[in-house]
Formats: C-alpha cells, sequence, structure tokens
C-alpha cells in the first residue's frame, strides 16, 4: 500500500504543477519529495511525474494514480474526523450507574468536583440496586458503576470508595426504640423486616450478617427504594436495616430510633466497578479519583 504522505505529495503536485512547491506546501525538503515520488514509481511499477526546468507534469499513469488518490484521501480525512468525534464523545460524555445510597447521598458532591475539574463533561446517571449496575457495567451500557453489595461480581474489578454503616431504625413509638439491652441477630432474623427489593446491596449484606443466625424470615414490606422503606419506617409500619446516610438526618431530628444490635457487622465497603482488564480512562477515570480523594467512613447516629 503507498503511504498517505506520498500521495498527498502526488495530488499536490497535480494542482500546484511543480515538485518544489508541493514540498514547501507539505512542508519537506526537495531532496525527501523526489526521494517519495521514486519510492512511489517503484512501487506502482510506472513513472508518474516527469521533471523539467520549467516544473512538473504528471504522466498519464500519474493522472490516473491521482484521481485515485484523491478518493482515499477523502475517506482519510472521513476516518480522522470520526476518529476526532469518538475522542470527543469519550472526553465530554460520562455514563454512570450507581446504587441508590451512591447516588442519593455521595454522588452529588462527587459530580460538583468533577465539573470545577472538568466542565464540559456532560454526565448521565441511572440509579439502580447493585445486580443491575453490576450487569449495565458488564453490557457496557455505562463507563463506571458504583455498588454496595458485600462482594463483586465476577467480571468486575474494584476499588473502595467509601465505608457506610447500616443501622436498625425504628418509629420513635416501636418497642424496640425503648428497650434497654440491644436486638440480638437472632431475633433480628426471626423479626418481619422492611426491605429492599431483591439485588440490593443493603439486602444483600443484611442478609449476609445474619446468614449463620438461619434464614431470615420474609420481609414485612419489599420497596424498590431507600426512600421508600423509610417513609415506611417513618410511618410506623415497622423496623427496617438502612444505610445510615439515608437516616442521618431523622435520627439527628428523633424522627427515627436507631436500635442496638448485638451480634453482627453491618459495615460495607461501597465500590467503584469497571470490567476487568479496561481501566477507565477520560471522564469516568476522573470522577474515580474524585471519589477516591474524598472516601469517607460513615458512622450511625446513636440515641
Amino acid at each position: 500500500m503507498l503511504e498517505i504522505s506520498a500521495l498527498e505529495l502526488l495530488v499536490a503536485v497535480a494542482r500546484l504543477g511543480s515538485l518544489s512547491k508541493a514540498a514547501d506546501e507539505l512542508g519537506i525538503t526537495q531532496p525527501a519529495a523526489s526521494a517519495r515520488i521514486r519510492t512511489m514509481e517503484q512501487r506502482v511499477g510506472v513513472g508518474l511525474v516527469e521533471r523539467s526546468p520549467s516544473g512538473s507534469r504528471l504522466t498519464e499513469a500519474g493522472a490516473l494514480v491521482t484521481i485515485w488518490a484523491a478518493k482515499v484521501l477523502e475517506a482519510a480525512e472521513a476516518l480522522e474526523a470520526g476518529i476526532e468525534t469518538l475522542r470527543t464523545r469519550r472526553d465530554t460524555q460520562l455514563r454512570i450507574t450507581a446504587s441508590l445510597t451512591v447516588v442519593e447521598h455521595l454522588l452529588p458532591g462527587w459530580l460538583s468536583v468533577l465539573r470545577r475539574e472538568r466542565p464540559a463533561t456532560a454526565v448521565s446517571i441511572i440509579a439502580e440496586n447493585s445486580r443491575a449496575v453490576a450487569d449495565r457495567v458488564l453490557s457496557g451500557e455505562a463507563d463506571l458503576g458504583f455498588i454496595e453489595s458485600a462482594t463483586v461480581p465476577p467480571g468486575l474489578d474494584a476499588v473502595p470508595v467509601a465505608e457506610d454503616q447500616l443501622v436498625l431504625v425504628t418509629a420513635p413509638n416501636h418497642p424496640w426504640a425503648r428497650r434497654r439491652t440491644p436486638v440480638r441477630t437472632a431475633e433480628l432474623a426471626r423479626t418481619p423486616l422492611i426491605m429492599r427489593e431483591r439485588g440490593s446491596g443493603t439486602r444483600q449484606v443484611l442478609y449476609r450478617a445474619l446468614g449463620a443466625r438461619g434464614k431470615p424470615c420474609a420481609p414485612l414490606l419489599e420497596l424498590p427504594s431507600t426512600t421508600a422503606v423509610r417513609s415506611a419506617v417513618l410511618s410506623g409500619a415497622g423496623p427496617a436495616v438502612v444505610s445510615a446516610l439515608a437516616v442521618h438526618d431523622d435520627l439527628l431530628a428523633r424522627r427515627l430510633s436507631a436500635v442496638r444490635l448485638q451480634g453482627a457487622d453491618l459495615t460495607r465497603t461501597l465500590r467503584a466497578v469497571w470490567p476487568t482488564g479496561h481501566r477507565p480512562s477520560g471522564p469516568a477515570r476522573a470522577l474515580l479519583a474524585v471519589a477516591r480523594r474524598q472516601e469517607t467512613t460513615v458512622t450511625a447516629v446513636r440515641r
């Protein structure tokens, strides 16, 4: 195959009628231009340019090759423009999928910092449970994901971005809110709770913590968001285990009560995830750096 630079030179000679003018336009020396033409003629097998004291002109074969070369150069320009569009899209668009806890309580602060650092970046966010987040990242529908599940799904690499504490909460008029002794894990496992849907990281962490006590009983209510769970607890429907992030203000205002729990570790790691072997780049890498710089530990407010 002939090099693009050689084709550009041939087209310039045809347009300018001079090898030296073509060399000047392309920013190369005349000897380099002559060598490039000779190499091209050797590869084609026929003469392409005739030189004379008055200038240079194309042979019949050279004119034909020039017509073909112009089409190749046009295609090369289209290719370069397409590649530049992909680069621009990569550098100015960021697709995020994250668990509800991260979306509601951590991501807004991270994106505020990212906006100051990369103001041209357009961000789209999909909030889902941790299982769905992993599926979207694996399928390539998102550049970066954030999960709250106890383990990292196969096919994903991960780094911690925060430590979150789950807390057992009730309405202030619930009997557990007034008890002096902690709730033991065996009792919690026997108690119907208000829970998130299957696939939720919060539910996975709770089930893992209670696993040694046998299979937890069926949920009292199964709701699709932490906000819905919180509202149900506030209404007095029953107790729930939720992120301390989600009920921090309610506990401070005493709208909810945190109940001491004995025998279960409800600390969990919030993680950023991406497909194994494909380290985040562009805005995704920048957001990951922001999240790691601001890595936090969340603790529950105790009564």
